[in-house]
């Protein structure tokens, strides 16, 4: 009899996601895991370089095969992982889907906590793996891809614990009829709707996956992940940590497969449409992921790409705007999601306490803060990493050809500790109003677009249409009035984009909090889910009631 081990955790859990107030299981900061950990982690990633990726209890293979580059080393990690048919995967998945159905969720929600513990010791590997898969620092591949993609997993787990306990699994209903009561025996089943796709992107292979991932698996469904191919090594590590504890505890590992391919040769279409496949998550771009929201019979949960704002109108500390918005652009050079990309500034300037500072002078406050941390050489290697792939480098190359006055040319990044590394400076661009062709389109990486606009009205009416229009995940704002503040709050909501209001210090626009904040809102082109909104959990299973006359 399986016992549960981690319902303190699951009950907090609960409660952060009504409260949503701060809550994390698990601390962010490395000396939290103990002095050994780093350097055992490290050793165990080096270790895996260049031979078969043996973790997987899965069998069966086709082949092997491995692409992963370094973008720090621009070398090949030499690791094949096991290759599988469409088929076999959908196959095995059904197979091991009735018992891990059959489960009540207390159990299922236990276990699956028992499996973030089990990530937890691999937290140090996991970070060497994104490090050197997607070119994040170490630092951001910690945090990003080890507790905070923990966190978001946990708040999955706690979603569905709460919504699958939110009707009595039985109940003797009774309906007065005058002389006599007419009594039915009820029963009320959570039933999923069957295998999961949840198919991973090359810049955040665990934080974006693990949510999907948790939500299938809690609500009773089996998994297959699909992760990058040139992005397979972090998510790999976690599906074996998953697929250890399941085994130990009586399960098929099969419910949590990982399926790896090529570019040269993909997988990921087959899999979409298979008819086994009838939920999928999708992070990636917006093209890609129009296809996935046109299939039919799919329940689709996509994020996608956007065009996210910045709206300057009013400041209290013009440099404290500045320093917050040049580290924003920088991390992890633009390659995130939630960074800002078009800055709307209006031709008369931006008020400060000092008075008005004018367009030029904004820019060039803008331009020289962006210069000040990229050239620090304490942190702007640090903070800008490397560029995940060569598509991205040659956009912020060839910045300067879109047809915009360039403020600042993006410049190689020279990094001392890895000669070879792929790295590149933003590219800050001064655009029209007029000149939508430019703006409107997401230039993902570490291009930045400075939009003269009339005024902040026509500010806010840009930034709504682009949102609307193009998707927008994350909006920055900068006012001081509260109307003001109340008529862009206003503005980009009713199109489903949530504002960040006059950040300064040590919280940036990029940042979404498990618990807490609703990453995505589901409302507009940038993606038709959220993490982590009840809906993300319902959509994946299916209520079904059972009558019986009492006494029968």
């Amino acid at each position: 009899m399986l016992t549960i081990k981690h319902q303190s955790t699951i009950e907090k859990a609960v409660k952060a996601n009504h409260e949503r107030a701060f809550y994390s299981q698990y601390p962010e900061h490395p000396k939290a895991y103990g002095e050994q950990a780093p350097e055992e982690g490290h050793n165990r990633y080096k270790a895996q370089l260049n031979k078969p990726f043996s973790q997987l209890l899965q069998i069966g293979e086709s082949g092997w095969a491995g692409e992963e580059v370094s973008p720090y080393t621009m070398e090949p990690l030499g690791i094949t992982y096991p290759l599988f048919t469409a088929n076999d995967l959908v196959e095995k998945a059904v197979a091991a889907a009735p018992q891990w159905r059959n489960t009540t969720v207390d159990i299922r929600a236990d276990m699956l906590v028992e499996t973030l513990e089990r990530i937890q010791t691999y937290f140090f590997d996991i970070a060497y793996a994104t490090m050197h898969t997607t070119g994040q620092s170490f630092m951001m591949s910690f945090q990003a891809s080890g507790p905070h993609a923990n966190d978001r997993a946990l708040e999955a787990i706690a979603m569905g614990f709460h919504e699958l306990n939110r009707y009595p699994a039985e109940q003797l209903w009774e309906k007065p009829m005058g002389k006599f009561a007419l009594q039915l025996k009820k029963n009320f089943r959570a039933m999923p709707k069957g295998p999961g796709l949840v198919i991973g992107c090359s810049t955040f292979p665990v934080w974006n996956s693990l949510p999907g991932i948790y939500a299938d698996l809690v609500t009773g469904n089996p998994v297959i992940v699909k992760p990058h191919p040139r992005a397979i090594l972090p998510i790999a590590i976690a599906v074996s940590a998953i697929q250890q504890v399941l085994q130990e505890k009586g399960f098929s590992p099969n419910l949590c497969q990982l399926a790896s391919d090529t570019t040269a040769a993909p997988i990921t279409k087959t899999l979409c449409e298979h008819p086994g496949i009838k939920l999928i998550d999708y992070t990636g771009g917006s093209q890609f992921g129009n296809y996935v929201e046109s299939l039919p019979g799919k329940s689709v949960f996509t994020e996608k790409a956007g065009v996210n704002s910045v709206i300057l109108d009013s400041v209290t500390d013009i440099d404290a705007v500045m320093q917050n918005l040049a580290f924003s652009v920088s991390l992890y050079s633009g390659q995130m999601c939630t960074a800002p990309q078009n800055f709307f500034i209006p031709a008369g300037g931006v008020q400060t306490p000092d008075g008005t500072l004018s367009f030029d002078e904004v820019v060039e406050k803008f331009k020289n803060a962006v210069t000040a941390l990229v050239t620090n050489p304490k942190m702007g290697a640090g903070t800008l990493g490397a560029l995940q792939n060569d598509t991205t480098l040659q956009r912020a190359h060839n910045a300067g050809k879109l047809g915009a006055k360039v403020v600042l040319e993006g410049q190689p990044l020279v990094n001392e500790e890895f000669a070879h590394a792929r790295g590149f400076t933003p590219a800050i661009l001064q655009v029209d109003s007029t000149d939508r062709h430019i703006f409107e389109q997401e230039l993902f990486g570490p291009v930045l677009l400075l939009v003269k606009t009339k005024d902040t009205d026509e500010s806010i009416q840009l930034a709504r249409q682009m949102a609307q229009q193009h998707g927008a995940i994350t909006c920055a704002a900068y006012a001081v009035n509260p109307d003001t503040k109340e008529k862009i709050t206003e503005a980009m909501n009713s199109v489903f984009t949530p504002v960040s209001f006059n950040f300064t210090g040590f919280i940036w626009v990029n940042q979404h909090a498990a618990f807490s904040d609703f990453h995505v809102t589901g409302g507009n082109p940038a993606g038709n889910a959220s993490f982590t909104n009840p809906e993300f959990i319902l959509r994946r299973f299916v209520w079904v009631g059972n009558r019986e006359v009492a006494g029968s």
